[in-house]
């Protein structure tokens, strides 16, 4: 590692790396360091890997602004640099006629937040495009699409160290502190030696440990309202044998829990099903199996002929939310901390989804709010 930087980005997510490279796009001497043995090893791809439109989230708040511009840099970036992705579309299905009123909500929603072609489609209609479906109505999102979320922290790691960014993996921050230059971080490497190294600026791209590290620079967690509710997600797939055929996303009518369970498929052609929603007070990815019963009987309310049997446990993904089980809507916190007494230390906390989906607009953000430095 060398001794100094710029900026020091703690984390090698998506989020990491996009705004590593934003940086290192900009002249600025830019070191990632990493926990983990790789990157992109927690929340960046244990997860749907959806492009998100930007439907569900309150008009000028940054999961939506944020999510719309960041789809437009993600589709554009995946066609530059032949990151495998695809615009699937998406339905967002009304299983009961009392739903519609809710796709309603949705489509305005959508539209003020930028979305384009948005319609809502009869049951005749959907089940022409998919003919396994049943339900009332469906919101249509053209826009929704999926992409290998790995292949593209990868694209943001190539971008940031063509520019001279250095990733430092199997170090873990265990103290921040000020300094003449700036800051100063303490590093525990894999043999558990420690190191030090001065930097101008801090990016806090820590994900699930973005609490942990915010904590260790001096901030207070619970008066910055930053503290992390764990929010863990099994997926399960769907047996290629069972017959059932899904082209495109499915997608019931979200609750106040969060999307629901619903239906994706992956750049191979594999289905599954998830996540569900299960607030956890530790990082564990283990798949309890017994769900499946309950996950088949969530999704037939839509795909009526899913059979228990045709479901296999797949993957599970933990979610940083800053909302706890069943507060009220939290945006992102994306905060550049002089008022905290913290100058050019930039706090990325809770940046659950749509986070892959707005990865690059939140480095543009970063790179802005760094921009004096």
């Amino acid at each position: 590692m060398s001794p100094e930087a710029d900026v020091v980005v703690v984390g090698a997510g998506v989020i990491g790396l996009a705004t590593a490279a934003a940086l290192a796009r900009r002249g600025r001497s830019v070191i990632v360091v990493e926990r983990n043995t790789a990157i992109a090893q927690e929340v960046s791809t244990r997860n749907s890997e959806v492009i998100h439109a930007g439907i569900y989230y309150p008009a000028d708040s940054l999961k939506a602004t944020l999510c719309v511009a960041g789809r437009e840099l993600l589709y554009a970036r995946c066609a530059e640099r032949k990151i495998p992705h695809r615009k699937t579309g998406k339905f967002i299905v009304a299983t009961d006629a009392s739903e519609i009123a809710t796709l309603e909500m949705l489509r305005e929603r959508g539209i003020a937040n930028g979305v384009t072609g948005l319609e809502i489609i009869g049951p005749e209609e959907v089940r022409r495009s998919e003919p396994d479906v049943r339900c009332e109505a469906a919101l249509v999102s053209p826009e929704t699409g999926i992409v290998d979320a790995h292949a593209l922290a990868v694209s943001f790691l190539a971008e940031a160290e063509s520019f001279d960014a250095t990733l430092a993996l199997c170090v873990e921050v265990v103290a921040i502190e000020r300094s003449p230059s700036g800051y100063r971080l303490r590093a525990r490497d894999a043999s558990g030696a420690l190191s030090e190294i001065e930097c101008a600026a801090v990016v806090n791209a820590a994900g699930l440990g973005s609490e942990a590290v915010a904590e260790c620079a001096g901030f207070d967690v619970d008066a910055r309202g930053y503290r992390l509710h764990l929010c863990k997600g099994d997926y399960f797939a769907l047996a290629p044998a069972c017959g059932l055929r899904i082209s495109t996303l499915i997608y019931p009518v979200p609750s106040d829990a969060g999307l629901g369970i619903h239906v994706t498929t992956d750049l191979a052609g594999r289905v599954r099903l998830g996540p569900d929603t299960e607030y956890v007070d530790a990082v564990r990815y283990e798949i309890d199996a017994s769900k499946r019963a309950v996950f088949a009987r969530a999704v037939r309310r839509y795909l009526p002929a899913l059979d228990d049997e045709a479901l296999s446990p797949d993957f599970a993904g933990v979610r940083p939310k800053l909302a706890g089980p069943g507060e009220p809507f939290r945006d992102f916190a994306i905060c550049e901390e002089s008022d905290a007494g913290f100058p050019a230390f930039v706090n990325l906390i809770g940046i659950e989804s749509p986070g892959l989906t707005a990865s690059a607009a939140i480095a543009e953000r970063v790179a802005e709010l760094l921009s004096g430095l």
